[in-house]
């Protein structure tokens, strides 16, 4: 059995994969296992992955024959996966080369998930390949530790994920800092759980953030470690487009409080993801407002559909004054008082320039 099990999603990513691939078949530590599945691709992403593949036996493919999404994707790796530890790696991202190894080392018997030190990379780096975790970049000055590291352009620029101070946090800190994503989703998790706890697959996207706080959530600590995942930035990404699968984060939001009964958790988690997919609520419906026009006629009606339909599924018990005091978050009584101030409160946000 590997020590880790890496999972890689890959559709359309092959201007990306090699410098994915090179930092996992690079790592310091050996013994894993790296297992990339083809999302039924339409460029050469399943070429190069058959050529890794041939170069070293520890990358194993998955090609699957239609694009079912990264979440189903992921599950189908996780279906072989054999780690003791096991974590996710997108194909247009890349890991320092220490950056597992540093995962394992910050595991202890009480820990069951370890995130990383994670980079946000924005702009073009597909020339970038870090050797070590352990570079610098200094505003305009850089200044690299290795002699194999190669830079062929500059524009680019990272930032640190913003984490708050902390050590170890429990399972329910955890859920909580990722629900506004204080923590972010980049870890790696004991293979149990991760078993027990596969990728949610009722969205094609949102849904698997889920997983990311059940794990947190089924965990007894999650620490973090100094390992870095480099997360390339992309504007232009699915999560970012108009389109109608923006609705789709309401449903994946269903899903995750459907999860957290299932596991019985606390009243005082359930109320507070209650007023988080409260909020989001309102944030689809400023959506619908602003960006609704670009859609088509029945997409529109789907939306507002999912809007009314979600509406009226929140507990309103366990929201708090906070969520529900101000303009443009009161309940309402009824459907058409809660459309006619959603109208008000985005169109007058508009007329200031508000609205993003």
């Amino acid at each position: 059995m590997p020590k880790v099990s890496v999972l890689v999603a890959v559709y359309n990513a092959e201007k990306f994969l090699p410098q994915c691939l090179d930092s996992l078949l690079g790592q310091t530590l050996s013994d894993i296992q790296i297992i990339c599945v083809d999302d039924a691709s339409t460029d050469n992403s399943l070429k190069v992955l058959n050529h890794y593949a041939v170069k070293d036996l520890r990358l194993e493919v998955i090609r699957l024959e239609e694009n079912s999404g990264q979440a189903h994707a992921r599950n189908e790796a996780l279906k072989i996966a054999t780690g003791d530890y096991i974590c996710m790696v997108d194909a247009d991202d890349w890991l320092a080369t220490d950056a597992l190894e540093q995962a394992v080392s910050a595991f202890d018997d009480e820990t069951d998930c370890v995130l990383f030190d994670v980079i946000m990379v924005y702009g073009q780096t597909s020339n970038l390949k870090p050797q070590t975790s352990n570079f610098k970049l200094q505003t305009s000055k850089f200044k690299p530790q290795t002699s194999n590291f190669k830079l062929q352009t500059s524009n680019f620029k990272e930032e640190p994920y913003p984490l708050p101070p902390f050590t170890a946090l429990t399972g329910d800190e955890a859920f909580r800092l990722s629900l506004t994503w204080q923590i972010h989703g980049l870890y790696m998790v004991r293979g149990a759980i991760h078993h027990q706890h596969p990728y949610d697959e009722t969205c094609r996207l949102y849904s698997d953030d889920n997983t990311t706080r059940i794990h947190y959530v089924s965990s007894r600590q999650v620490r973090r470690c100094s390992g870095r995942y480099y997360y390339r930035q992309h504007p232009a990404s699915a999560t970012h487009r108009t389109s109608v699968r923006r609705f789709d984060y309401l449903k994946a939001n269903e899903s995750m409080k459907q999860q957290m009964l299932a596991l019985h958790v606390g009243s005082d988690l359930l109320a507070l993801y209650e007023n988080h997919r409260w909020l989001n609520l309102i944030d689809v419906c400023m959506f619908y407002h602003v960006h609704g026009h670009k859609l088509s006629e029945s997409d529109r009606r789907y939306g507002l559909g999912e809007i009314r339909r979600v509406w009226a599924t929140i507990d309103r018990h366990l929201l708090n004054k906070e969520s529900t005091a101000k303009f443009g978050y009161r309940l309402c009584g009824s459907w058409t008082l809660f459309r006619l101030q959603e109208w008000l409160y985005f169109t007058l946000r508009g007329l200031l320039g508000r609205n993003r």
